[in-house]
């Protein structure tokens, strides 16, 4: 498995991952994939994210697809923000990420998730923030699973969602 920036390499793997998702539900830590009907086009964004502080209030942010080495398939998306905005502070926390419909339950989240952990580290974080709704076990785990300690449950009116936060000790991991 390979944790790797997104580029051109993977046009038609990111397309069906996107297609894939427009037909089951939203899809976080992606960087807004859904609204790019060009890969190119979403790549831009990404790299347009990583390079400064965002437009509209967003953090710096590096973009990463999880690709399975044998056929390629990008199984999964995964933004680190660098930083901590009030609301990401709050809702959100350093990571989000999304695995692809069919090939969830085969422990992919959580070796994606450890994989981005270093990363994580190299940037500067020793506790990270990351959060998911209530009731949304199966990404529960993969936060549980990455050594992630339950915190709080805190209500986003946004969002109307409850919003489990955990936290992972970066300095523990190597």
């Amino acid at each position: 498995m390979l944790l790797i920036e997104p580029t051109m390499d993977y046009d038609k793997q990111i397309q069906a991952f996107r297609k894939e998702f427009l037909n089951a539900g939203d899809m976080d830590g992606s960087s807004h994939l859904r609204k790019y009907a060009k890969t190119e086009d979403w790549i831009n964004h990404t790299i347009e994210y990583k390079s400064s502080e965002s437009p509209n209030g967003f953090v710096k942010t590096s973009q990463y697809i999880y690709v399975r080495e044998k056929d390629k398939k990008v199984i999964g998306v995964l933004q680190i923000r660098h930083h901590l905005n009030e609301m990401l502070e709050k809702y959100a926390g350093y990571i989000g990420y999304s695995i692809c419909p069919s090939e969830r339950k085969k422990g992919y989240g959580t070796a994606m998730l450890k994989a981005a952990l270093p990363i994580c580290k190299e940037l500067g974080i020793k506790n990270l923030l990351i959060a998911c709704i209530e009731g949304n076990e199966a990404s529960k785990k993969v936060i549980l699973k990455n050594g992630g300690v339950y915190e709080n449950t805190i209500y986003w009116e946004e969002r109307n969602s409850n919003i489990e936060r955990y936290w992972i000790d970066l300095t523990k991991i190597e």
